[in-house]
This record gives C-alpha cells, sequence and structure tokens, in this order.
C-alpha cells in the first residue's frame, strides 16, 4: 500500500486572482509538528486565534490553480465556503487513523480485525 502525503482537491468556489482567472484545482499534503506549532508564534495568530487557521492552509496547501505560490493574502480572499471545505479536508487527511490487529477467537479460530486505542479510551 502507497503512503500518500499529497491529496487534490477542487475548492466549491475558488480564488479570483487579479485577472479575473478563478483557481479551483489545488493540493494539500499533510501536516507536520511543524505546521501545527510555527504559527502559534506568528503574531496575527496570538491577536487573533481565529487567524491560525488561514496560516495553517498557507503552510499546507501546496498548489492552488497555475499561482506560483500560496501565501496568507490568497488565504484571506478564499470565500468562506472554501475555506470551510480545506478545513474539513485537512481534519480528513490529517486524522489519526485507528490502529487495527488481527485477533483470533479462542473458541471457533475465526479471525477478524479488532480495534486497539493506545489513548485510554
Amino acid at each position: 500500500m502507497a503512503y500518500q502525503t499529497e491529496y487534490p482537491f477542487t475548492l466549491p468556489r475558488g480564488y479570483m486572482d487579479e485577472n479575473g482567472t478563478v483557481h479551483r484545482e489545488g493540493t494539500m499534503r499533510f501536516a507536520t509538528a511543524a505546521d501545527e506549532i510555527l504559527p502559534l508564534k506568528d503574531p496575527r495568530v496570538q491577536q487573533n486565534p481565529a487567524y491560525l487557521s488561514v496560516v495553517l492552509m498557507t503552510r499546507v496547501i501546496t498548489k492552488l490553480g497555475t499561482l506560483p505560490a500560496i501565501d496568507n493574502r490568497i488565504v484571506e480572499k478564499l470565500p468562506s465556503s472554501d475555506m470551510a471545505y480545506l478545513q474539513n479536508l485537512y481534519q480528513q487527511i490529517n486524522a489519526v487513523e485507528p490502529i487495527r490487529v488481527e485477533a483470533t477467537c479462542p473458541h471457533c479460530g475465526e479471525k477478524f480485525k479488532v480495534e486497539v486505542s493506545l489513548l485510554g479510551e
């Protein structure tokens, strides 16, 4: 099974650049620990915690249409429906998947998978 680190997406509305071109197709990568920690030092995030989403999306969106780079200005100008879409995608691709182990029934010998929690849940 291949390890996927980048995920393509299509924004519901898209970002319109200064030439009127709408950019909807993009790619988002897995977040790293640094992606989640370093933005907390950003003065804009410290003044307004809601700005964390903007800084975080700027770090993990690797491509949007034909734009040469993604910066805070671009993410700030996304329609709110696109921002909600991206936040949902971020949660999906960075969610911790449950650990499944193979078990065998001691009575009938049937093999099956069981989810195991390491967090005491």
